[in-house]
């Protein structure tokens, strides 16, 4: 029996509660499949289900996690893991499968029960260690160190300058919904006492409730100025990491009630600040608002939408205090973000970023220049939306521009200067005219290069938009209609974002030397910044000229991980570019050695129906390609599932994605693993078969050719030609086909089925396609030698068989009946 006789055999056994003999069959099944293939994580699942049904919940719990390492976030198997982990009393793991499935299952009903049971306890055993459990680390921040020989928090932060910057590092890294390992886990264990395996809601519901949350927004108000005195030291990247430690909690929190609470919390925090009538309270409150919303954004908004706060923010950007000007204009630039506080501050505050423009401090002058340019680009890509009058973003960028190139600037003004051209580049004409701007882009690579994180996300965006690779919603030319007949605002493109100019564009970008310097900045740890980069990538390789410069200057290199590791979308956009890469260079050659094999798991991701038809179309591409490298390649994506995957577009209506889907099976079935798997028990072939009568030519072509090496492999294959009723029609049209190639391939798969065996012989001999042939191996047209070659040595097969006679044996019998 072979696996999948096994697998059923063990399910009868399981429906009869003969767990023995379930289990029996199901590790049979599995010793008979060798690949990690999903059927093999079916059979694990399968026999921990056995496992569970006789209460060996370690043995369960080993199989599942086998199966999810084959198919990753199976929602049997971590329902089944949930289990075994419950019953082991491993509360924090189970919760965390429980989650899982509810993300990738929503509609799930069997797991909202298990859900809410575990989370219960996991909050109860919270409580009952949250004295023992990461002392160090929560005490810290939130100000409570019951060791009575232990520092104020004021002395710790001294001893160190960086240790809260490591803290929240660790908090950033604690919050995530794996269990912490790496370099994540050798900072935790400096700083607590044990190594940690809680949960990411875990980490944020606790920090709330020992008011740790309330001790992250002190550090999120901490300014590096020395005009207040300050509680603690911190490091020009302390914002940024409590920015995104404060969005990591909140992402997590997982319950509507607890975000309220996070939300009551801050407010709170924000109410007792303001309570105290002293300027220093504001200042912090504007800086912890800055904060927030460059982190946990609807929180951000939420608090300054309260009565009085951006006019308290607009206030102290209009006092003449330098401090206050500075903090204001941070918050203003965080705070527009929204259409609605945009048109409320452009209503209140332009005049006075315009005041604060032409002050003496130039950091006063770059952040208002920033300010306003966020508040000119507000419009985004709609060409009919100016906030500004005519003219004014390019001016704009002209100021951000002299900030840019003058090497006397600080790098941290030069870095707001980047900032308010990300902004300012989503209009068309300031495009055109930074992108020949050399000494601008240049000198923005360089600041991007220096390594400041913040730099180099500014920098990427800008070049984002001007390779008009920002995200773009789908017009729908009946939306867009019915927009017009509601009278609704319908966006307006740029007669400078028309392709042309993007390719012009994309051009003087890659000449640039823009390919190199994004091989360089993608060894940044932002996953965010990975995607702009990948983006950007993505769009010169749409350039097909410009793709042999990407792989000259190393850009398939550093797509590899990226299309492996970061977003969703980055993931996405890395795996086109390199589809495209693909496409139009030889793999060998793009893809040197291993990373020929690499390539092929992000090539297939994009089969997926979440991507669209030119991405799918794209891959199937490039995986034609490589298919035809060498056996290795072929053997892995085997392995990696690629077979059923590129099958389902072999069933497309989509005439595209159907012919590319075919040109991959031609070379993919030259693999003896592919041959196997078609002559298993299935209709593979006969779907070949019928694709051989496509209208669409070249798909016949491949079909065929695909028959033909089958065919020419596999004498089961031969047999299973038959399955279609049609059969007959299909060989005549390949073989009577005025195309010689297609007739070519007609005339070598009747051959292979001449030689394969005397069954398969005779229903040939049995109808006219012996006439066909004879006919064929007599006209000996140019161009055609082939042909008739193979025509001829069929009926040469058949003669074999002894199922025909040679024509001088027909002559004597003739005679002989004569005398």
């Amino acid at each position: 029996l072979d696996a999948e006789s096994w697998k059923e055999k063990g399910n009868i056994a399981f429906k009869n509660g003969d767990w023995d003999e379930a289990y029996k069959c199901y590790t049979r099944a599995l010793k008979q499949t060798k690949e990690d293939t999903p059927e093999k994580a079916v059979y694990y699942k399968n026999r921990a289900a056995v496992h569970l049904k006789k209460n060996e919940y370690n043995e369960a719990r080993d199989d599942c996690t086998v199966a999810l390492d084959i198919v990753t976030n199976d929602p049997k198997a971590l329902f089944r893991r949930c289990q075994a982990l419950e019953a082991l009393e491993k509360y924090e793991e189970a919760y965390r499968d429980a989650r899982q499935i509810h993300t990738v299952d929503p509609g799930n009903k069997a797991i909202q029960p298990i859900l809410e049971r575990l989370h219960q306890v996991v909050q109860e055993r919270i409580r009952q260690n949250a004295q023992t459990t990461n002392k160090t680390i929560l005490n810290s921040l939130s100000g409570m160190d019951n060791k009575p020989d232990s520092k104020p928090q004021s002395e710790l932060c001294q001893e160190n300058k960086n240790e809260i910057d490591t803290m929240l590092t660790c908090l950033v890294y604690a919050t995530t919904s794996r269990t912490i390992s790496g370099l994540a886990r050798d900072a935790l264990m400096e700083l607590l006492t044990r190594n940690i395996h809680y949960s990411a809601l875990n980490w944020a519901e606790h920090l709330v409730e020992i008011h740790g949350l309330r001790r992250l927004m002190e550090v999120a108000s901490e300014l590096e100025e020395y005009k207040y005195e300050s509680s603690m030291e911190i490091t020009s990247s302390t914002r940024t990491i409590s920015s995104v430690c404060l969005a990591r909690i909140y992402e997590n929190m997982y319950y509507d009630k607890t975000r309220a609470r996070f939300l009551n919390s801050v407010d709170d925090y924000i109410k007792d600040k303001l309570i105290t009538p002293d300027i220093e309270s504001k200042v912090r409150v504007v800086v912890a608002l800055t904060t927030l919303l460059l982190g946990p954004l609807d929180v951000g908004n939420t608090i300054v939408s309260r009565e009085g706060i951006m006019e308290m923010i607009l206030v102290m950007a209009g006092t003449d205090d330098v401090l206050q000007q500075k903090v204001a204009c941070e918050c203003i630039i965080a705070a527009a973000s929204k259409r609605d506080k945009v048109h409320s501050i452009i209503k209140q505050g332009v005049d006075i970023l315009k005041k604060l423009y032409q002050s003496k401090n130039d950091n006063i002058r770059v952040r208002a220049l920033v300010g306003l340019c966020k508040l000119g680009s507000s419009g985004g890509i709609d060409a009919s939306i100016r906030p500004f009058s005519d003219g004014s973003t390019t001016k704009l960028a002209e100021a951000c521009r002299r900030f840019l190139i003058n090497p006397a600037k600080d790098c941290d003004m030069r870095r707001w200067a980047v900032e308010g051209l990300s902004y300012l580049t989503l209009d068309a004409d300031v495009k055109e005219k930074l992108v020949e701007d050399k000494d601008a882009l240049r000198a923005m690579i360089e600041l991007a290069k220096g390594g400041d994180q913040s730099a180099v996300y500014g920098c990427v965006t800008t070049l984002v938009n001007l390779a008009n690779a920002y995200e773009k919603q789908e017009v729908i030319p009946e939306m867009v209609e019915l927009a017009k007949f509601s009278k609704h605002h319908i966006p307006e493109e740029h007669e400078l974002d028309d392709p042309d100019f993007v390719a012009k564009r994309l051009e003087i970008l890659a000449k640039e030397g823009v390919t190199s310097a994004l091989v360089g900045l993608s060894k940044t740890e932002s996953q965010n910044t990975k995607e702009l980069i990948s983006r950007v990538f993505n769009a010169i390789c749409c350039q097909k000229d410009l793709r042999g410069l990407v792989v000259q200057q190393g850009g398939a290199k550093v797509l590899l991980p990226m299309a492996l590791e970061g977003t969703e979308k980055g993931k996405k956009q890395a795996a086109q570019a390199l589809a495209r890469i693909g496409i139009t260079i030889n793999p060998e050659v793009a893809f040197p050695g291993q990373r020929s094999v690499e390539v092929i798991r992000p090539l297939l991701s994009l089969l997926s129906l979440d991507c669209n038809a030119l991405e799918n179309f794209e891959a199937l591409m490039a995986l034609c390609n490589l298919a035809g490298v060498n056996e290795t390649i072929r053997k892995r994506i085997v392995k990696d599932g690629g077979v059923p995957k590129i099958e389902n577009y072999m069933y497309e209506e989509h005439e595209m994605l159907k012919r590319a889907a075919t040109q991959v099976m031609t070379n993919l079935i030259t693999s003896p693993d592919v041959v196997k798997i078609y002559e298993g028990k299935n209709d593979r072939t006969k779907l070949l078969v019928l694709l051989c009568s496509e209208d669409d030519e070249e798909t016949n072509m491949a079909a065929a050719g695909a028959l033909a090496v089958l065919t020419s492999a596999s004498t089961k294959a031969c047999k299973k030609v038959f399955q279609p009723q049609t059969w007959l029609d299909i060989l005549h049209k390949l073989l009577a086909n005025p195309n010689k190639d297609l007739q070519h391939r007609g005339v070598v798969i009747v051959y292979n089925m001449m030689h394969s065996c005397k069954d398969v012989a005779e229903k040939l001999v049995a109808t006219d396609i012996m006439e066909i042939l004879m006919a064929l191996s007599t006209i000996k047209e140019e161009g055609k030698e082939k042909v008739w070659e193979y025509a001829g040595e069929a009926l040469k097969a058949a003669e074999e068989w002894k199922l025909i006679r040679k024509p001088s044996e027909e002559h004597e019998e003739e005679e002989e009946d004569v005398e």
